[in-house]
């Protein structure tokens, strides 16, 4: 499934698209369209084969019929008449989704792959499974499904009809593999994630609730600062709603968009939404009671440069939601800005914090003046406004003494220069440090500051690195945001045997000057594009 598919797919899952009224029965589209392949000959009317055997995620669903599309020609036809193909394909999603998903506590380990969040480092600990499975494609693909033992042992099997080089690429011809995967993979993936569970079980028995209303959002993008705004959501036919969203950045620049998003399953959330031109996606799961949605919103052709997402429904009940910035150091004046709904009274931040002008407020965002005392106390505290409150939302720190880059590892690809392909980008954060009460680093009493400002400058890796001249050639860190923006595609002439803009580089963060200075290090591997780009990896 190339980048084509991963488009259609977002104009798919992402916005549902709508059904014609009077169109055919859902259990008519899914005998139509899948029982010539999937019925039980000895049971016609019954369940269709395969299909009941499995659940997945709707990204994993769509995966699975456009496979049904590309390799076996389904039409994905409407017997009515009243729909094309991708109106019937949403249809099945939305179907199977619904009836055969998982269940929220089932994906929560996994939400990193569903949000596209690129740069996350998966340790399986087993490590024969690391080497069977994980070599390929990531962990969560495999964990964000359910299947039964059959059908586990079927997609060993289809794993080697469609990739047959499987067993003698590198972690694969020096054991028996397919002996292996039969042997015990089968069955550990039949214990760890089995067809039938309670989870499951108490989901599909649980109450849903309607995504309606407005939201009150906040969040952060590494590289451009906190973010905030409000998102309305107005309800459609079969859990679809149009959206409206105003925010604006830390900077003062604000965004606006509408757009539309479909619920699968009683929590998945996904929207698409216009911004400025900018066709955004949005990818969040909904709590339990409805209450409050959290994930990840990026553009669609570049999803390393996304938004963490926050956000609480108004129920018109005083709620406090994010302070931006959420650190502020002793002896120091800072603005603050309170995030909330219904927002009122005086604001409280504890002891030694002297609030000096309230600069602007309304019942969304409380804007205030700040001084720390040189004796506040140090540490997480929490913030009040009015009946609003919101535990460990204000860091006081005396110093930084010390800086991580996040992420630690990171991975950008060249693009561009007409190809199909744009460049990722690599984006950090510098996450600043103290040492606790014991004085020492990276012990259980160390605060943890938060994202601030810094300095930001690459090097070599190493030695061949260095030689390479990969700073020169790799691309270009922005100083003062820390966004990594990678160099263009192709062979590159100046390059040593031509060679193309591929790098290996540290990335160092500084804030402070002289003998106060204090830095951290990351890694940054500039690579080549990736190909194959579908919904889950």
């Amino acid at each position: 499934m190339g980048l084509s598919m991963l488009r259609l797919g977002q104009a798919v899952i992402l916005t549902g698209l709508a059904f014609a009224a009077g169109a055919t029965e859902t259990g008519v589209l899914v005998r139509h369209n899948c029982g010539g392949c999937h019925t039980n000959p000895a049971d016609p009317q019954g369940d269709l084969t395969r299909i009941e055997g499995q659940r997945k995620t709707p990204e994993g669903w769509e995966m699975t019929l456009r496979r049904m599309q590309m390799l076996h020609h389904v039409p994905f036809h409407d017997p009515g008449g009243t729909a094309d193909a991708d109106q019937v394909l949403a249809r099945l999603i939305k179907h199977f989704s619904d009836t055969q998903g998982l269940a929220p506590a089932e994906t929560a380990h996994y939400r990193y792959i569903l949000e596209r969040r690129l740069d996350t480092i998966e340790v399986p600990e087993d490590a024969e499974y690391a080497v069977m499975c994980a070599r390929c494609h990531s962990a969560a693909r495999v964990g964000l499904q359910r299947r039964n033992e059959d059908e586990w042992r079927h997609l060993v099997h289809f794993h080697l009809a469609q990739f047959p080089t499987t067993e003698y690429q590198a972690g694969g011809r020096d054991r028996d593999w397919l002996g292996t995967a039969l042997g015990r993979i089968v069955q550990k993936l039949a214990s760890e994630y089995p067809l039938r569970t309670p989870q499951w079980s108490d989901w599909q028995q649980a109450p849903k609730t309607s995504l309606a209303g407005r939201w009150r959002l906040a969040g952060r993008m590494p590289g451009k600062g906190d973010f905030e705004g409000v998102m309305s959501a107005r309800p459609g036919d079969n859990d679809r709603y149009a959206v409206e969203l105003d925010a604006r950045w830390s900077d003062g620049s604000t965004v606006s968009g509408r757009g539309n998003a479909i619920v699968y399953t009683g929590f998945e959330w996904r929207a698409n939404i216009e911004i400025e031109g900018v066709n955004y996606l949005q990818v969040l799961a909904a709590s339990a009671d409805g209450g409050t949605l959290g994930g990840r919103m990026f553009p669609a052709d570049h999803v390393e440069r996304g938004v963490d997402v926050a956000a609480r429904r108004e129920d018109g009940m005083p709620t406090l939601l994010a302070v931006q910035p959420s650190q502020l150091r002793r002896g120091e004046t800072a603005t603050l800005t309170l995030v909330g709904s219904a927002l009122q009274g005086e604001p409280g931040l504890g002891p030694g914090i002297e609030v000096l002008e309230r600069v602007f407020a309304d019942p969304d965002r409380v804007v205030i003046r700040v001084r720390a005392r040189d004796d506040a106390p140090v540490g997480a505290r929490a913030v009040n406004l009015g009946a609003a409150s919101r535990d460990a939302a204000l860091t006081v720190y005396q110093g930084i003494d010390r800086l991580e880059v996040s992420p630690a590892y990171a991975v950008g690809r060249v693009g561009g220069r007409e190809g199909s392909q744009p460049e990722v980008q690599a984006r950090f954060d510098a996450i600043a440090w103290g040492h606790g009460p014991d004085g020492q680093p990276r012990t259980g009493d160390d605060l943890r500051i938060g994202p601030i400002a810094a300095r930001w400058s690459v090097a070599p890796w190493d030695a061949r690195a260095a030689a390479d001249d990969d700073v020169r050639f790799a691309g270009t860190l922005d100083k003062d945001s820390g966004v990594f923006t990678p160099a263009e595609a192709g062979p590159n002439p100046l390059r040593r045997f031509q060679t193309n803009n591929a790098g290996n580089l540290k990335v160092i963060a500084t804030v402070g000057e002289g003998e106060a200075a204090v830095s951290g290090e990351g890694h940054l591997l500039v690579t080549v594009q990736r190909w194959n780009n579908p919904p889950i990896r």
